[in-house]
């Protein structure tokens, strides 16, 4: 009998060994923590000056602006929804205030101008849809939008057989091609879910830990069990229901009424 008892134990604990992904590996709820840098073109932003936009050649443009950017994507997640924060996620807000106002010495010091907008950005896990939460206003006059939109899908990646753990979880290497060059993902199965920091680079199934291109790289870090309210993850009810392309027609707004009010502020 008690060899019975010492064997089992044994088998016990050497299936915990062999299979670590069924135990802490796979949490239900937790956070993947992304750094990522990406590359751009420094012409191609939009330049704001004491709440003039300014573009290149023009005497005030920065002589010097980086070519790249370094920044962190925290995902939130639970067995239903996914929450992004951070990150640079395309919010249609590309402007950069380079300078504040008013300026010179001896004037009155800059005050902080704010945001246009809150955008918050979820994925609803078993539909495999995006929905973006967009707040115009503040206290008693804020209004907040709602827009859903399905993932996109790509049947043409190239898996291999090549693994490496990212993060602590075993990976498989596939290559596709975006934006006329080749990107290479390392994807894993031993999460409950399907994501990729880049939207459409979502594979069928799987969680992209490491994705790079040229231009772009998205590497996870850590991945570690929840430690706040599943509230964090799930979208709040309280929203307006409208299409994508108006919630980008009111994103685009509320940045137009933001750089005006800068330069009417500048004015007085």
């Amino acid at each position: 009998m008690k060899l019975n008892s010492l064997t089992s134990i044994y088998l016990f604990v050497s299936w915990i060994i062999l299979c670590p992904q069924s135990f802490a590996q796979s949490p239900v709820a937790g956070q993947i923590t992304y750094e990522g840098i990406r590359k751009f073109d420094p012409s191609g932003m939009r330049v704001v000056i004491g709440g003039e936009e300014v573009k290149p050649g023009d005497p005030n443009f920065p002589a010097e602006l980086p070519d790249a950017r370094a920044f962190s994507l925290n995902v939130l997640f639970n067995d239903q929804y996914l929450k992004e924060e951070g990150g640079q996620q395309s919010t249609g807000l590309r402007t950069m205030v380079s300078r504040p106002f008013p300026g010179g010495p001896g004037g009155p010091p800059p005050r902080n101008p704010g945001r246009p907008f809150d955008e918050q950005t979820y994925i609803d896990l078993s539909r495999q849809y995006v929905i973006t939460l967009l707040t115009i206003g503040k206290d008693k006059e804020a209004r907040t939008y709602r827009a859903e939109v399905a993932i996109p899908r790509r049947n043409d990646w190239h898996l291999t057989d090549q693994t490496k753990r990212v993060a602590g979880y075993t990976c498989r290497k596939a290559t596709i091609t975006y934006r006329n060059e080749t990107y290479t993902a390392w994807i894993t199965d031993e999460l409950p879910f399907t994501y990729s920091p880049i939207r459409e680079l979502t594979p069928n199934a799987g969680v992209i830990l490491l994705v790079e291109g040229s231009r772009e790289q998205f590497r996870a870090t850590k991945v570690s069990p929840a430690s706040g309210s599943a509230n964090e993850v799930q979208p709040p009810a309280q929203a307006e229901l409208i299409s994508i392309q108006k919630l980008n027609d009111l994103r685009e707004k509320a940045i137009a009424d933001f750089q005006q009010q800068l330069m009417m502020d500048r004015r007085n």
